[in-house]
Order: C-alpha cells, then structure tokens, then sequence
C-alpha cells in the first residue's frame, strides 16, 4: 500500500505559493535572467563549470539537449529512460537495477562502477546511490565527443551533465504534483521557489514515489530531498548551496533466465531471485557550495566545492553463472543460484575552480577558460556469497540453491549464509589542470586549442589477502578544434581530444591496471534552419581506448584486461519547429564499437577476438517525436507520439548471444483544465512489444516494461 505521508507532507508545503513565476529566459551559459521594468537585467540564476561565453553553434563539439518539459511530456521520472531519448546512449547492466550505467557513442568506463556522469559540472554519479531520478534536473546535457581534455576523467564518447534546478533570488513561484501509472504507482512532486529577502531566495523539490512493478513479487520505494539555496552577495556575485538527500528500497533484481536464443523460456514478470532476501537499500547525500563572481562584462570566476556520500545494502540471490555449477544448461528448469550479500561505501569529495574572460592580441579575439580541480572517491566494497557446488558432485536441491524457473516456489530452503569474497577499500586522488583558448581568426573561423595535465594516485587495500596496492601516474592530455561558418544555416567544425583516466581497482590478485588512455576525433556540421527554428548537428566520429577493463566473471568486484576498442559511427540530432507549428525531435546513431585485441578469460575459457562487438552496444538506434499544440473548447492543448528503434546487440562478453532488436511506440498529450491546473498522460510501449534492455550474461537479462500507462496533475502557483 502506498504511504501518502510523503504526498501529504509534500502537499503541505506547496500549499503556502500563490504567487506565480515570471517569464525566465535562458542565455548562452544557461542562466536564468529576468528582465525589470527598468530594462536592467539581474542574473537570477548561475553559471556552468566548463561553459565559458559560448553559444552551441560555436563550440567544436556535438552538444544535446534534453529539456525539463521533455521529460514531462512523456512521463519520464528516471536518467535511465532520459537518455533513451538520445541515440547515441546506450543502456549497460544496472547492477539489479540499483545504479545507472550507460554508454556514450559506444564506450562505457568501469562495469563494476555506476557511470560517471556531471551534476552542475562537478564528477559525480560514481557511488551507489541508486537510479537517479529526474525531479530537481532542469535539462540534461549529453556532452559527446573529445572533451575528456577539458573535463578530465570522463569517457571519451561523451559526459552526461545534470543541470539541476537552481533557487532564483527574487522570486516566489511554485508547482505540485500528483502522478499515478501503471502497477499501482503513486508519486509526488514539488518544486517551490520562495523569495526570504530581495538577495535570498529558496527553493524546496522533494518527490516520493510507491510502486508495484511488471515483475512479481518486485516492489519499490524512493523519495527525495533537493532543495537550493541562492545568495546575491552585491550586484555581481552569488553563492548557491545545493543539497540531495534520497533513498530507494527495491529488491535486487537479475532478470529473466534465456535458454538456446528463447527468449520465451520464462515470461518477463517472472522474479527468479528470493523475496525473502528482502529489499536493497541505496541512500545518498550530497552537497554543493557554488560562488561565482563577475569581474566585469569580460570577465567572470566560478569555484565549488561538493561532497557526496552514497551507502548501498541487501542479500539478493543470483543466478549462478559457471556451466559447471548450472543444472539449468542440462534440464531446462532447475536454476541453481549464488546468495549474496552488498555492504558498498562510498565517498567522493571534489573541488574545482576557474576563470573565464576575453581579450585582443591586435586583430584576434580570445576567449580563454583556466582552471583546476581536485577529486577524491573512496569505495568500500564488503561483497560476500555462497556459490552452489559442481554439478558432477551430483549435489542436492537444497546444496545447490535450485529454483524451478518454469514453476517458481519461493522460501522452499533456509537462505544460505554469504562468506567473505571481496573486502577492499580504494582509495583514489586526482588534481587537474587544464587551459583552453577560442580564437577568431575571422568573422567565419575559429580555432580552439587546449590542453589538461591530470596526476593520480591510487590505493587498494585488501582487507582479506592483506595485500596493499599502489599507483601512481600523470599525463598531458591535448585538444584542438576549428569552427568555420559556412553560410547562415550551416557551421562546419572538427576536433582532436586525448584522454587519460585512472582504472580504479585490481584484478584478483592485487595488481592494478594501467590507467586507460583515448584518443577520440570528430567532424560535423552544425544546422540552423528555417530562420532558427530548426537546430541540429550532424557527426563523424572515432574514438580508440587503450587499457579497457572489464568484469571478472568468476570474481565480481574485480576486473580483467581486454587491451584495445575503437568506436567510430555516425550521429544526427534534429530538434525544433516545423510548419503548421508542429514540434519534433530526433536523434539517430550508427555505432560500430568493437574490441580491438585477443584475449582469452582462463575462468571461462571464451575468447575476445579482434572485431567482436562491445557489449549491449546496438549498431543502429533511433529516437523521433512529434507534437502539436492548438486550442479546443478554449483550452490550449498538446498531442504527440514518438518511436524508438534499438538495434540488435551482444548480450554476453566473449559469446554469440544477442538481444534482438526492438521498436516501441508512445503517445502522449496535455490539456489546460482552468488557469494553472495541467492534466499530462502518456503511454509507453503502445503496442505492448517484448524488449530487452540490457544483459551480463545469457541467465541475467534484463526484460523491457510492458505497455505502461501514466497520468499526472500539476497544479501551478
């Protein structure tokens, strides 16, 4: 049943706004501005890290952008689904469904590790926090391509940042709402912005959310706190606090088991964990202190600080993999498991600064961006299990930990005890410095030539073996591009990047592995058309990576070696409007991703051979939507569908197993019921089509959501 304190609480809050916003606009560096009847602008809002002055058709690089009122239009409450939007973003194994991970332009980082992704410019998202969810975030940012020079750390097919919602000094505005969607799920939201002073204003988010799910037996439970906190300290400086607070409670969930390429072999809602292990627990804080300050209208200065500390707890009961210890590959039903234990900690604390201004150096004009940053991430992983016995011991039922995937019955045994398997402590530093400079040569041309030097060390301590590891390493790591404006709707660009990224963590015995090295190129035009009101970009690109790791099958926590990938692939991203008013996006992208090097695993005895695909990387994906706004019965209302296209992609290291491809289909819509009150629907996966979103292994996949229904109302204020 659901628990509506958390509505209720929400609800209460929201209830003291009655006043509304006024109308924000939006400049290059995403602030919001708000114009006074003196014509004098006041910056409300705050600046990026990285951004510099810049619009987008400047910057040599592929940036997208998801928008807050996209993500409501189609019902979207997690990162997951968000970047579903995108094409060039591909889904990675979840760990359960308890972290985000994804891949950008077909590389994604560490797979025993959340993808790293920004929030406000600072690395974040690399603990164990749970799936993010998408309340407080104002728009997405898929930053793709050669940025890894400026960022530092990031993977080099692209970094997500998150631009969170900010308080707005001098403001009081507010909205509430109350969703309800397919299998019982209830949710909560408030955003509240309230003026204390004329230099200080407050603004409140919280969500809560109680669920059932399309899985059996699979329920769950998240809630959230966000507020921010904005400053003016005079006329041309701001302070911002951002705190998140949140929690999610949901079982450790594997998936479906598919036996000889049948994806039938089990319906998609059957659990083959054990409900008695009860749920995961993830819970994360964090916190920002943000000053930025203008020097004058040339010149500007940000520095910050956060500090983000995630705890992740729970038994689950997982399919064992070793087809030595797997009945299941002989009788078709009889899935023996592994019952394991989480206990993941983790800290990361970053601070960073710099500065951003313009100048001449006779004809040539400057834009310069200096800075530096400092990260820390410390990870405790106390991970235990119980693993079945060989199936030539001819073991018994109970020994083996068997579920009858064809017929479950839950709790038939005593839940076995974990032991000891992985008990370690990383401990990572790392200090950058970088500095970038966009020349105009011309009216039309502009170069950007960059460059980072980033120096890291790295400390393993394994509490069970008592071996301590160390290493450390530094490197410089270069960027250029150029911008040529063709014409008024056409601006050509390309650019170089290399990056250098730390591999966290050992293989089993204790060594750590050489840090990862990219090398990434890209080449494109960007699109203004019909007087503006269509953008887009259109890409070439490459990427290679030296030193890629993946999971140790045979020993989760620790990783194995595979040498060399490359990626290289097409991207096009359209948004805007079209004639008749009709609003449209679309995103489509061709990824040819594959290892490079031969490499056999001595637990599994598969082979990684040159040309393999990389896994869960489809060669072809697809997003597209259209929507119309017009007025019926003096009402203003928005109707829209979409589609999204996944190709076919490996679905196990080493393997031919392959996920098939899918093609889902949504509808959505919105309607004015009286000044300030919105009723939104949505439907996802229209056609009720069986898809797979992910898989680790053959017995690990992870099956799409069936047709889901959702209708929220929002009340403004």
């Amino acid at each position: 049943m659901v628990d509506f304190r958390y509505q209720a609480s929400l609800a209460a809050v929201a209830a003291a706004i009655s006043v509304p916003a006024p109308l924000l606009a939006q400049d290059t560096q995403g602030e919001a501005v708000q114009e006074q009847p003196d014509d004098q602008i006041v910056v409300t809002g705050v600046r990026q890290f990285y951004r510099g002055d810049f619009a987008l058709s400047e910057i040599p690089q592929s940036i997208d952008l998801i928008e807050e009122d996209t993500l409501a239009q189609n019902g979207i409450v997690r990162l997951v689904d968000a970047l579903d939007l995108n094409a060039s973003v591909a889904r990675q194994n979840t760990l359960g469904g308890l972290f985000d991970a994804f891949a950008v332009r077909g590389f994604a980082g560490d797979e025993n590790l959340p993808t790293g992704y920004l929030v406000n410019g600072f690395n974040g998202g690399r603990g164990f926090g749970g799936q993010r969810d998408t309340a407080g975030i104002e728009r997405i940012e898929v930053l793709k391509g050669p940025s890894a020079a400026l960022f530092g750390r990031g993977e080099p097919g692209g970094t997500i940042n998150l631009v969170t919602k900010q308080a707005r000094i001098g403001d009081t505005f507010g909205d509430v709402a109350v969703q309800y969607g397919s299998f019982e799920r209830f949710r909560g939201e408030v955003d509240l912005n309230l003026a204390v002073t004329d230099n200080l204003s407050v603004r409140l988010i919280g969500y809560a959310e109680d669920a059932d799910s399309f899985r059996d037996t699979v329920e769950e439970l998240r809630w959230g706190f966000l507020p921010s906190i904005g400053l003016a300290l005079g006329e041309n400086t701001r302070l911002t606090y951002d705190l998140e607070k949140t929690r999610v409670e949901v079982p450790f969930d594997r998936g479906i088991v598919v036996l000889n390429n049948d994806f039938d072999t089990v319906p998609r809602e059957r659990f083959i964990g054990e409900p008695g292990d009860g749920d995961h627990v993830a819970r994360a804080e964090g916190h920002q202190l943000r000053l930025q300050h203008d020097f004058s209208d040339r010149w500007s200065a940000l520095i910050g600080a956060s500090i983000r500390d995630t705890l992740l707890t729970g038994f689950s009961s997982d399919p064992e993999l070793a087809g030595s210890r797997q009945p299941v590959f002989t009788d078709g039903r009889s899935l023996s498991r592994q019952r394991r234990s989480r206990l993941y900690d983790s800290q990361q604390i970053v601070v960073r600064g710099e500065v951003s201004g313009e100048f001449e150096t006779g004809a040539l004009a400057h834009r310069v961006l200096i800075g530096a940053d400092y990260d820390q991430f410390e990870n405790f992983q106390d991970f235990r299990r119980v693993r079945p016995p060989s199936v030539a011991s001819n073991p018994s039922e109970q020994a083996a930990y068997i579920i009858d995937i064809l017929n479950p019955v839950y709790g038939r045994f005593p839940l076995p005890t974990p032991l000891p398997q992985n008990n370690r402590l990383d401990v990572q530093e790392s200090f950058g410095f970088f500095i970038q400079d966009q020349i105009e040569l011309t009216d039309r041309l502009q170069i950007r030539l960059g460059a980072r030097y980033d120096d890291f060390s790295l400390r393993t301590e394994n509490n069970i073996t008592d071996v301590i590891s160390n290493r450390s390493d530094s490197r410089i790591s270069p960027q250029a591009g150029i911008v040529y404006e063709l014409s008024a709707p056409i601006t050509l660009y390309a650019a170089y990047s290399e990056g250098f990224r730390a591999n966290i963590g050992t293989d089993v015995t204790g060594v750590i592995f050489d840090p990862e090295i990219s090398r990434s190129i890209e080449a494109g035009a960007k699109l203004s058309l019909l007087d503006g009101a269509v953008t887009g970009t259109f890409t070439l690109f490459q990427l290679e990576k030296e030193n890629v790791l993946a999971s140790d099958i045979n020993n989760p926590g620790f990783s194995v070696a595979i040498g060399e990938a490359r990626s290289r692939g097409i991207e096009l991203d359209l948004n805007g409007r079209l004639p008749g008013d009709f609003e449209f996006l679309l995103s489509y992208a061709y990824v040819d991703a594959e290892s490079r090097s031969s490499v056999l695993d001595p637990n599994f005895s598969f082979v990684i051979e040159p040309g393999d695909p990389l896994i869960n990387i489809p060669d072809h994906s697809l997003n597209a939507q259209l929507s119309k706004r017009f007025i019926l019965g003096n009402r203003t209302w928005m109707l829209g569908a979409g589609v999204q296209h996944v190709g076919e992609r490996l679905g196990a290291t080493g393997t031919d197993f392959v996920l098939p491809d899918h093609t889902l289909f949504r509808i959505f819509g919105e309607v004015e019921l009286v000044d300030g009150v919105m009723l939104n629907g949505s439907v996802t996966n229209l056609f009720d089509t069986d898809w797979y979103a992910n898989s680790y292994s053959s017995l690990w996949v992870i099956p799409g959501a069936p047709r889901t229904a959702t209708v929220s109302l929002q009340f403004a204020f």
